[in-house]
C-alpha cells in the first residue's frame, strides 16, 4: 500500500502572507514546490493538501475563489504529469470550534477515511506548530520546512524533539522518496 503524504499550503506549496491569500492573483507556488508534489507522486505516494482556510469565515474571500486557487494548482500540476488525491481545507476562524482547523486532527482524519491510508504511517510537512501539533495527534510522521511560517516556528522553539527540518518541500519530499523518513 502505498504510504500517505499530507501537505499543508500556504508556505509550503505556495507564498504565504500575514494578510492571507485572498486571490488567485495572490496564489504563487514557491520554487520547486510542485515539481517536488510531482516527484512524491511518481514514486507512488498518496498525496494531499489539508489547509486551514479562515479567510473564508473572515469574509476576506468566499469558497468560489478557493476553488479557483485549487484549480490553478491542479492545472500546473497537471503540466507536470500528476494530481493531488484530495485538497481539503477547513473554513472556519479560529473561535469556531471545529473539529478540522488545524491543530484540530479533523481534516487528516478526512483524508485517511477517504484514501483508505493509516495516518500512523503518514507523513505531514508543513511550516507552523499547528501542522505539527495536528500530526502529532494523529500519529503521523512531522516535517517542519522552513519556507512560509517555518523559520519563525522553528525560532519559536518548542517543537518535538524528533521533528526534522528541511529547507523547503523540495528537500522533504526527496527525503520521503529516498526512504529516510
Amino acid at each position: 500500500m502505498s504510504r500517505l503524504v499530507i501537505l499543508d499550503r500556504d508556505g509550503v506549496i505556495n507564498e504565504d502572507s500575514p494578510a492571507f491569500i485572498k486571490s488567485l492573483s495572490e496564489w504563487i507556488p514557491l520554487p520547486g514546490s510542485l515539481d517536488a508534489i510531482a516527484r512524491l507522486k511518481k514514486a507512488g505516494f498518496v498525496v494531499a493538501v489539508a489547509t486551514n482556510q479562515s479567510g473564508i469565515a473572515r469574509g476576506l474571500f468566499d469558497e468560489d475563489t478557493l476553488a479557483t486557487m485549487h484549480a490553478r494548482l491542479e492545472q500546473l500540476l497537471a503540466e507536470r504529469g500528476c494530481t493531488l488525491d484530495m485538497i481539503v481545507w477547513c473554513p472556519h476562524g479560529p473561535d469556531n470550534g471545529c473539529d478540522c482547523r488545524k491543530p484540530q486532527p479533523g481534516l487528516y482524519h478526512r483524508i485517511a477515511s477517504e484514501t483508505g491510508r493509516p495516518l500512523e504511517e503518514a507523513v505531514v510537512i508543513g511550516d507552523s506548530r499547528r501542522d505539527i501539533e495536528a500530526a502529532e495527534r494523529v500519529g503521523a510522521r512531522a516535517l517542519l520546512v522552513l519556507t512560509g511560517k517555518g523559520r519563525d516556528t522553528l525560532e519559536g522553539g518548542g517543537l518535538p524533539d524528533d521533528t526534522l527540518v528541511f529547507a523547503d518541500l523540495a528537500s522533504a519530499a526527496d527525503a520521503v522518496i529516498a526512504g529516510t523518513i
